[in-house]
């Protein structure tokens, strides 16, 4: 893992940067240019994108790489390009990023994950996102880290509480209607009832 330590002089130094975390079977690493097609194929694949709103196009796919990159220049972590340690083959990705407006924890920082289906059943968004959640804790500091998912989602529940969150709450997807099979919505944390 690198990062720069901010500066003891109480002005503002440089941010602490987290280019890259190993864990023992992959890599969180910065983005790579090669990696926009494996990743567009991804979030164009319909059970991958099964329980987001809807699938993205090639251009909304590298829109998103665009401003995952510029939060790593800007806070010094973000979403993680996910890669096999031993063949360096691209999976997707895991990392933090900011809660949403209208959901609990809105604001704060989320730990989330998105795999291709050949990445599936090998345990390795629980363990990516161990190595996330442990830069969120500490150093960084964040004392709640939320993760969300639509209600069906058996399986992002699953790495959830292998990760040791709780279930906060469940509520309406800020951006679908009411009757839409994606509206219900469930938050784990990692908070305590007091920080509600």
């Amino acid at each position: 893992m690198s990062r720069t330590t901010p500066e003891p002089s109480g002005g503002p130094g440089p941010v602490q940067r987290f280019d890259e975390l190993l864990t023992p079977r992959l890599r969180l690493r910065r983005w790579r240019e090669e990696d926009r097609g494996p990743f567009a194929a991804l979030n164009a694949d319909p059970e991958v994108m099964r329980y987001f709103p809807a699938l993205l196009d090639r251009r909304q796919s590298d829109a998103l790489v665009d401003r995952v990159e510029e939060r790593f220049v800007t806070q010094g972590f973000g979403l993680w390009a996910l890669e096999r340690r031993e063949d360096g083959a691209f999976l997707g990705f895991t990392g933090l990023n900011p809660m949403p407006p209208g959901t609990p924890g809105a604001g704060g920082t989320e730990v989330g994950w998105r795999l291709a289906r050949r990445a599936w059943g090998h345990g390795y968004a629980t363990e990516a996102a161990a190595a996330a959640l442990r830069v969120a804790l500490d150093p960084l500091g964040l004392g709640t880290v939320w993760s969300i998912t639509a209600v069906g989602n058996a399986r992002s529940q699953a790495v959830m509480r292998r990760l040791g969150l709780v279930e906060h709450s469940r509520y309406r997807h800020p951006a679908l209607p009411v009757e839409h099979p994606l509206s219900e919505q469930v938050a784990h944390w990692t908070g305590r009832p007091d920080e509600c």
